[in-house]
């Protein structure tokens, strides 16, 4: 199988992983919130990719630590305020309205007037599920999507510069202890000690290798495999991918409309990332 093919197969399951672990997520919301859960899903994840990559911290410049822990705020920033959205309005459409991010990436510095019909579309299909006046939505709930979709945007060329500067998954290892280490604070407030049940620290542990572990490792990987833009083509799947997991897990059904803005959101970022369309 070729580099270019291994990518592939890599970020398609990173999707999927990523989604379905989210969907298994928001069952704990109950017990632990948003935030407890965000807390014990990166602070596993840490524990584990500690275990498995051992990264060298000790003689390594401290320009690369500065930025596996940028790396790494960004991340748990990112997951608790997505799962803050999820507590409030249907995981798909809380992760559509992330995906500004992933775009906004896509489209920055671009000067190609096919680039705003792109925007044109992501953007119908965002207010289509925001809403703007009819109320159906929490408010609240939409702020924290945008919030998570800027710090996506973050995410996504940090990722990139740590994979480049640590091999395997090291730079990620280091950077979920600063993940977990920025979530705690709302883990404690929100869970207290129901963090320290043993059947919610299982659960969590599945959550933990579902969307941290799996998902993350693969991505880096991928990232290495592929450019920048087919990488992006291949995430445009995300939004649709979490309204199959909302569906599956969740029960969360979505109308027309909702599928319309979802596959508006999915066209714009698939279109704009294309290097066929692009270069």
């Amino acid at each position: 199988m070729s580099d270019r093919a291994k990518g592939i197969s890599l970020v398609i399951a990173a999707v999927t992983s990523l989604q379905f672990g989210a969907g298994f997520a928001v069952t704990l919301f109950d017990e632990l919130g948003p935030g407890g859960a965000a807390f014990l899903r990166l602070a596993i994840a840490a524990a584990v990719l500690l275990a498995i990559w051992r990264p060298r911290v000790r003689g390594r410049p401290a320009r690369d630590l500065r930025l596996a822990a940028a790396f790494g705020i960004t991340l748990g920033l990112m997951n608790l305020c997505i799962y803050e959205a999820m507590d409030r309005i249907p995981l798909g459409i809380a992760v559509t309205i992330e995906f500004w991010g992933p775009l906004a990436v896509a489209v920055a510095g671009s000067r190609r007037p096919l680039d705003l019909l792109w925007v044109a579309l992501a953007a119908a299909g965002i207010v289509l599920l925001a809403d703007p006046g009819g109320g159906s939505l929490d408010a609240a709930g939409i702020a924290f999507a945008v919030a998570a979709g800027g710090l996506w945007a973050a995410y996504i060329l940090l990722a990139a510069r740590t994979g480049r500067v640590f091999p395997g998954a090291s730079g990620l290892a280091i950077a979920m202890v600063f993940g977990a280490l920025v979530t705690l604070p709302a883990g404690v407030a929100q869970a207290g000690a129901e963090l320290l049940v043993p059947e919610l620290l299982a659960a969590a542990a599945v959550v933990a290798l579902a969307s941290s572990v799996i998902p993350y490792s693969f991505e880096l990987e991928a990232l290495r495999r592929l450019p920048a833009r087919v990488f992006g083509v291949l995430m445009s799947l995300e939004p649709a991918v979490a309204a199959v997991a909302g569906l599956i897990v969740l029960g969360q059904a979505l109308g027309a409309i909702e599928w319309l803005a979802i596959g508006l959101v999915v066209a714009a970022s698939a279109g704009s990332s294309n290097p066929r369309l692009r270069d």
